[in-house]
């Protein structure tokens, strides 16, 4: 079972998650001060905690200097006000532990460690990895499961058997099953946190036991998605919400989330941003702008999703 400290982080760190996207300069520097208002943005609009360099941060391409810088704006920039997971996984385990150790000194909520990608492990080895990162820091652990980008699948029972392990809070599955999440979800101890990584099933989980949303489509309509998510949680908690009408709000945001992929992630969610006025469009290469031909696609997305105003001749 998880300990008392990583129960209490896994109690506050519900609803609506944004997997941050990380902004870039045209000199291929880290635009902090775009990352700072990033931050406050989202503070203000009910996002209930944010994902430093996860995937949609690009923590692939950055160094470990700028990964542990941007981490650190993030928590500055939240000032308590929203929770901060850190993204410290790494397909090597020693590695791992020492961005964990990092998001830990200098104040993480939690951390977020993807199974180990590339190299593919087994079952065992998998249970080992985050086995050995969480006894060897001091902090709330969400287990992260994307075999779409890992070619590595962390089976439900080895994530029963982590759940056993103490700082280990939580799961965020990215698998887009509704099965798999609620077979998690049923599996695991009462204490231990499911979130949905996929926009496009997430309020339909949560209405069956998931504790949030780690969200892309939340970069660019913050505000909605915090408000779905709010209701899903009441929802699920018993209170009087109108399912039928949430459902039909949740499905009406299809074809943004359909747009948010239409290339990897995050090169149209950054391109929405700059669109929107946010960020620059720059991304680090191998990830390059946004196709022309998917512009009209993705803004035709945001205009109908109300967050970008669309233009008359």
């Amino acid at each position: 079972m998880s300990s008392s400290r990583a129960a209490d982080a896994a109690l506050q760190i519900r609803g609506s998650i944004v997997a941050l996207v990380t902004p870039m300069l045209p000199s291929g520097g880290v635009d902090f001060g775009a990352l700072r208002s990033l931050v406050r943005w989202h503070a203000a609009s009910g996002t209930a905690a944010i994902v430093a360099v996860g995937t949609t941060g690009e923590s692939a391409t950055l160094n470990v200097d700028e990964h542990c810088e941007v981490i650190a704006t993030v928590i500055n920039a939240a000032a308590g006000e929203l929770a901060v997971i850190a993204g410290t996984g790494a397909n090597s385990t020693s590695e791992a532990i020492e961005l964990t150790e990092v998001a830990a000194r200098i104040g993480a909520d939690a951390c977020l460690s993807v199974t180990p990608y590339y190299n593919k492990p087994t079952q065992n080895g998998l249970y080992l990895h985050h086995k050995t990162i969480a006894e060897a820091v001091d902090i709330p652990n969400i287990l992260y499961n994307v075999p779409g980008r890992t070619a590595v699948d962390l089976q439900v029972e080895t994530t029963v058997r982590l759940a056993q392990v103490d700082n280990i809070i939580g799961v965020k599955d990215a698998t887009g099953s509704i099965e798999r999440g609620v077979e998690i979800i049923r599996a695991c101890p009462t204490d231990f946190a499911v979130y949905s990584g996929d926009d496009a099933t997430a309020i339909s989980l949560m209405l069956r036991g998931a504790c949030g949303n780690i969200s892309v489509t939340a970069n660019v309509v913050p505000e909605t998605i915090a408000d779905l998510c709010r209701r899903a949680l009441s929802a699920q908690q018993g209170g009087s919400v109108d399912r039928a009408a949430l459902l039909k709000d949740d499905s009406d945001l299809a074809v943004l989330h359909d747009a948010m992929f239409v290339e990897s992630n995050p090169i149209p969610v950054k391109w929405a941003l700059s669109r929107m006025g946010k960020i620059n469009e720059d991304i680090r290469l191998p990830l390059t702008v946004l196709d022309q031909k998917y512009w009209p696609l993705v803004e035709k997305a945001l205009v109908q999703a109300g967050a970008l105003v669309e233009e008359t001749a």
